[in-house]
């Protein structure tokens, strides 16, 4: 069973590993688990997905002033409807959630840090087109 946080009620749901690809849903609100497409998340949504998500989490730091951020929005959506349902693509803005920037010491945006576990496993800075990031992260499971 693999333990998958709802991306809508944020209740944790366990998922039998072979039915990931077949669209299940939250047992608490009902709505699909997945929805290929990345996640945005405030702090207290973002210490749940990665203290209680089993899948890979990928997760953009990011600022809306950012313009290589802007310009990476559109291929980090491609890229979640790539990877779904092996890893969950997390978005988390630096200018709201300040404190979670610097915990991991965020210096430069775009950053991108792949969770497993609840634990940094890679991290890289700058803009990706998808099937960069795609790679970037198959590479780095």
């Amino acid at each position: 069973m693999t333990h998958i946080v709802c991306p809508h009620c944020q209740g944790v749901n366990r998922v039998p590993e072979q039915r990931l690809a077949e669209g299940p849903n939250c047992g608490k609100c009902r709505r699909p688990l997945f929805n290929a497409t990345p996640i945005a998340l405030d702090s207290a949504g973002f210490e749940r997905f990665v203290g209680r998500s089993e899948l890979p989490l990928l997760v953009d730091f990011w600022a809306p002033w950012c313009g290589p951020c802007r310009m990476m929005a559109p291929a980090f959506e491609q890229a979640a409807r790539r990877l779904e349902p092996r890893v969950q693509l997390i978005k988390l803005n630096t200018e709201e959630e300040q404190t979670v920037a610097v915990r991991y010491g965020i210096r430069s945006i775009p950053t991108l840090i792949l969770f497993r576990g609840g634990a940094e496993i890679a991290r890289v800075s700058g803009a990706m087109d998808a099937s960069g990031l795609v790679a970037w992260t198959t590479k780095q499971l």
